[in-house]
């Protein structure tokens, strides 16, 4: 199946990656009657059935940047790549989310409309389900078929976007944050890591599965990527503030009953959707410098996710 035409709607576009991604991931982790069976189902209960899938989205909508008709490799390699890549991400992200909603974390018993992993598994099996996600994320990576300087570049990414400069740095500075005052500059650097640095691997991964980037194309794929990656968290905090549990497949209020520093508490709701709608502006201004950067870019995937992750209800 092609997912480049531009005839299909977001909607339908969207559900046809989803199904493939379902599946890959399906394939690429342990089987769940593999010893140990407890942890493999453990890891599959994390990463299947569930979510929006927003990360490997970005991955397929930025490896479309270039029509891979005029690529020697065939499409069906691609796609295979953006496949590998797409779960990979999402893998990492999955993992996140077992750690984030532990005990000593965020203490949370609800997850994707279902039991948190440690919930449901006990916390020993949690700790070691999300360990297990994040080797077999890189494990898979590391198959990849680009070019091998790109391919370890890649792995670069991922493996910055994850660590301390990246997601777990910005949970560090979540935790030590509850009942602190920050100022609107550091909470949107808390948030660049903890939320944005997957996003701007995924979107940056994606581009790089089908072709080279020049420099004035990776600056406009960071300049996207830091606004959708913003607008991502305004809104989480905006549905937090206004939505409920049912709704959100998570508990919702949470943030407030943690006295944990957020856009509507700093800025006010209104306020809050307003900057969404600025980074939403951003993200397409952005897109606009990508076309002219880089010859016979296609953009409107990539275009039509930001309208998305901003005018999400959940």
């Amino acid at each position: 199946m092609r997912t480049t035409s531009n005839t299909t709607s977001l909607a339908d576009w969207m559900k046809q990656c989803r199904a493939h991604i379902e599946i890959a991931l399906a394939e690429c982790l342990p089987s769940s009657q593999l010893t140990p069976a407890h942890l493999h189902q453990a890891m599959r209960y994390a990463v299947l059935d569930g979510g929006k899938r927003v990360r490997p989205l970005l991955v397929f909508a930025a490896g479309q940047l270039i029509d891979d008709s005029s690529e020697e490799r065939g499409y069906g390699e691609i796609h295979s790549e953006l496949l590998r890549t797409a779960c990979a991400v999402e893998m990492i992200h999955a993992y996140s989310l077992v750690h984030d909603d532990m005990p000593c974390m965020d203490d949370d018993a609800l997850r994707r409309g279902k039991p948190t992993v440690h919930v449901q598994f006990g916390e020993a099996t949690a700790l070691l389900a999300g360990d297990a996600l994040q080797a077999q994320a890189f494990y898979l990576l590391s198959q990849g078929k680009n070019p091998p300087e790109r391919q370890l570049e890649m792995l670069e990414i991922l493996a910055q976007a994850s660590g301390s400069l990246g997601m777990c740095g910005g949970q560090a500075i979540d935790l030590a944050s509850v009942g602190m005052n920050l100022s609107l500059e550091q909470l949107e650097q808390m948030h660049q890591l903890k939320t944005g640095a997957l996003l701007r691997a995924a979107v940056l991964m994606g581009a790089l599965c089908g072709q080279e980037i020049n420099a004035s194309a990776r600056d406009a794929l960071h300049r996207y990527a830091n606004a959708i990656g913003l607008a991502f968290q305004v809104v989480d905090d905006i549905l937090d503030a206004t939505s409920d549990s049912a709704t959100l497949g998570k508990t919702a209020g949470k943030d407030a009953a943690n006295n944990k520093p957020t856009y509507v508490s700093i800025l006010g709701l209104e306020a809050s959707k307003k900057l969404a709608e600025n980074c939403r502006m951003e993200a397409h201004n952005a897109l606009q410098v990508l076309t002219s950067a880089q010859s016979n870019s296609h953009t409107l995937r990539l275009s039509q996710l930001a309208d998305f992750i901003v005018q999400r209800s959940e």
